[in-house]
């Protein structure tokens, strides 16, 4: 850490225990955390040496050492004896497996996937009417009107990339970037069931879908969030409709029922 970045870090906690004590490896596994993220530090990145790292924090080896063995004890960082520091790769978390397990042509999976897409997506769609700046209400329009365009030109592959932008952008405009992430991940699951369960297979009005899409774009510019919820909801519901009709002529008698075994005559 250089003498200016010294100046400007947090001061250490009071001594003692009293309101607003934090133990010292506290402090310094939170500040080893900000340095990997402003750094841009990777899953499998090398990070400095112990006596670099706490130059880097401003704050002693020895509680360092302590702060990265609790980092490293929760799956943070990864030590190697003899050969340095590491960000540690993610454990293989539930939510992660479930995404690796995806089905995308078993009916009661995309059931699933839709659901909580019509979970996620009407709370996003609340809050950009209650968050949503100047700039990104003016991306929700523009992608809007860019699907609209789409629909009017039948053009299913314009379309496509429109609908993402659109939903894309309303994510955004939540300005929770966790809330993106994850309608980010629901997007290329989706993908999949269009690409792998009803390839080749169209479902749906574009234009009915572009009309939803001004529809919420409107309510969200215009901040009436409990509107936008009830549309997306609405809009939601219908592309559930659409996917399962198609899905349904895709989907063998084993995929429709998954533990119940078949009985040949």
């Amino acid at each position: 850490m250089t003498r200016a970045a010294r100046s400007t870090a947090p001061a250490p906690p009071p001594s003692g225990d009293g309101p607003g004590y934090r133990p010292g490896y506290e402090v310094a596994a939170e500040r080893i955390l900000e340095h990997l993220v402003l750094a841009g530090l990777e899953p499998g990145a090398r990070l400095p040496t112990e006596q670099d790292l706490a130059d880097r924090v401003g704050m002693s080896r020895t509680v360092v050492r302590e702060a990265v063995k609790i980092l490293s004890a929760l799956g943070r960082l990864s030590v190697h004896k003899g050969r340095g520091i590491y960000v540690a790769q993610p454990d293989q978390s539930s939510w992660q497996h479930s995404l690796t397990h995806f089905l995308p042509a078993d009916l009661h999976q995309v059931d699933e996937l839709f659901e909580f897409r019509r979970h996620l997506e009407t709370t996003t769609a609340r809050l950009a009417a209650q968050r949503a700046t100047p700039a990104q209400v003016k991306a929700v329009r523009a992608a809007a009107h860019q699907s609209t365009r789409a629909a009017q030109q039948d053009d299913i592959d314009a379309f496509s990339s429109a609908d993402d932008t659109f939903h894309t952008a309303i994510a955004t405009a939540t300005n929770n970037s966790f809330l993106t992430a994850t309608i980010d991940t629901l997007r290329r699951l989706q993908h999949q069931v269009t690409a792998i369960g009803l390839a080749g297979l169209a479902g749906g009005s574009l234009r009915d879908a572009a009309a939803q899409h001004e529809a919420i774009a409107h309510a969200i510019a215009t901040g009436e969030h409990t509107h936008a919820h009830t549309l997306m909801a609405h809009h939601i519901d219908r592309t559930t409709y659409q996917f399962q009709q198609l899905i349904r002529h895709r989907i063998t008698p084993h995929h429709l029922h998954p533990h119940t075994p078949h009985h040949h005559p």
